[in-house]
């Protein structure tokens, strides 16, 4: 069975990966101030993005998913045509419109193929499956990682789909942004005051940042820590404490937003890297998609790994 595999542009995984494992990537608009880039994980957009320094406009920036005729559109014209079953993966269900506009336009898919796939000479049914990570960014990457694996062993579209979804439960995304203010003024815009004025701006004036989890579809806060050096200190640890406790699948990915250059000398990760290697974790490193920086600001660190239940630790 020829296996397919979709996600977002917000899932953070490296471009050279994406293109080696033909993962279909759904394209998200985003609108800075009278300019449109459409992202969808290429090494152009994330040039002009951080070159032209659109971040520094980009809090009032607008990002807009792949609608319910563009995602039917490319499935039928398409995806039904080169697989017989295809996983669409997407961003946290309570953060964004892509998973609520996929399950829509697959029940017009499931509807429309067959006479689709008769006309191109292809046999057999289609299936489609929608699954919501219930995380975003590089946390989204690890139940991607995981269907790859999956489909290259042979696995069947009932033992993707329930390992997924398993782990899609137990992906811890952690998040440590660098301007509250930034942060706040996004949540703001999205109706979300899970960052206040009040404590944007005892933070930043404090140097405290906040630790943000994401798990399950919820999304907050789990720690402050002073300064965001001492918190990529703190947050690298706590991932790689969790790694040596025992990950529920060998993967962890980490995400920045700006060159990917800056990511290697940030306190903790080298040791970080170092504990992966010593016990058989790979390791992604990935630029944060341009739909990323927009919604939490450049510079921001995220870590993702699917484990045991846990609480976030400092030490």
């Amino acid at each position: 069975m020829r296996i397919g595999i979709v996600i977002d542009a917000a899932c953070d995984l490296p471009v050279e990966y994406t293109r080696q494992h033909d993962l279909i990537v759904l394209p998200i608009r985003v609108h800075l101030d009278g300019v449109t880039l459409l992202d969808q994980r290429d090494p152009e957009s994330f040039r002009r993005f951080l070159d032209e320094n659109l971040g520094a406009r980009s809090h009032a920036g607008e990002t807009e998913p792949c609608s319910v005729e563009e995602i039917s559109t490319l499935f039928l014209e398409r995806l039904v045509i080169d697989y017989d079953c295809v996983f669409c993966l997407t961003i946290i269900a309570t953060r964004s419109g892509i998973f609520a506009n996929a399950s829509k336009a697959s029940f017009s898919i499931l509807k429309d193929y067959r006479a689709i796939r008769q006309a191109a000479g292809v046999p057999g049914p289609f299936l489609m499956r929608v699954i919501d990570t219930e995380n975003l960014f590089a946390a989204q990457g690890i139940t991607a990682v995981e269907a790859v694996r999956m489909r290259n062993a042979g696995a069947n579209p009932g033992q993707i789909r329930e390992r997924l979804e398993m782990l899609a439960r137990q992906t811890y995304g952690y998040m440590l942004p660098r301007d509250l203010h930034y942060l706040r003024a996004r949540t703001q815009k999205r109706g979300d005051r899970s960052v206040s004025w009040f404590s944007a701006t005892l933070g930043t004036a404090l140097d405290i940042k906040p630790v943000l989890r994401a798990l399950r579809g919820e999304t907050g806060p789990v720690a402050k820590v002073r300064g965001f050096e001492h918190g990529c200190e703190v947050l690298f640890g706590h991932a790689a404490r969790r790694v040596r406790a025992g990950l529920l699948t060998p993967v962890l990915c980490v995400s920045y937003g700006g060159n990917l250059a800056e990511l290697a000398s940030l306190p903790g990760y080298a040791e970080l890297r170092r504990t992966c290697v010593e016990h058989g974790v790979e390791m992604f490193e990935s630029q944060m998609s341009v739909t990323g920086m927009v919604n939490v600001g450049t510079g921001a660190v995220v870590v993702g790994f699917a484990a045991e239940e846990h609480e976030f630790s400092m030490q």
